[in-house]
């Protein structure tokens, strides 16, 4: 979908908001130039001619020209409903186009921790499951585990039209199930 969105990607100057280099040198598409923001060091490193690396708050005004905002499961790391309205606000000054994804709220099985339900189990719970379930994406520690089950908010339908009121809203499906929303200006 998101390749016939913008049949013109090859052509265009990508922001991405907590994405990485991976995902773009892996891309069937190469854009013309691409500027990938994330908090994670860990790739500022790259050496790339098309693909710049900005270890920097996907929250705060990005400096540049773009053609396409692009962000895929970051709006829910952000921290709390402020951080996500400054968020929304970065998509909307970078580029009349944007491509925001993020995991659905009421998917029954949470996509971090790949656990049914739980979104919906209180924090105490959430803190047990990160710290001795083997499955996921997140394996916490009994220092961390407060922290990393407070670094996830997902996202309702309400949430994201209320953050990008003028965009469409697509529902990504698994299983007839919609797994995530996806906010695209095109």
């Amino acid at each position: 979908m998101f390749h016939q969105t913008f049949p013109e990607l090859d052509q265009m100057r990508v922001l991405d908001l907590g994405g990485t280099p991976g995902y773009w040198l892996n891309a069937p598409v190469r854009p013309a130039s691409v500027r990938c923001v994330n908090l994670d060091a860990a790739d500022a490193s790259l050496d790339s001619s098309w693909i710049e690396y900005a270890v920097a708050d996907a929250c705060q005004p990005q400096a540049g020209e773009y053609d396409l905002v692009v962000s895929n499961s970051c709006i829910e790391h952000v921290g709390g409903h402020e951080r996500r309205l400054r968020f929304s606000e970065t998509v909307h000054a970078a580029a009349d186009r944007h491509w925001v994804q993020t995991p659905y709220r009421y998917f029954p099985i949470e996509p971090h921790w790949v656990f049914p339900g739980f979104q919906f189990f209180p924090a105490p719970a959430q803190m047990q499951i990160s710290r001795t379930w083997p499955l996921g994406h997140i394996r916490s520690t009994t220092d961390s585990a407060w922290g990393d089950v407070s670094w996830v908010e997902l996202l309702s339908v309400t949430d994201m039209r209320g953050y990008f009121s003028d965009s469409a809203i697509w529902f990504e499906r698994w299983s007839g199930a919609v797994k995530s929303l996806v906010a695209i200006a095109s």
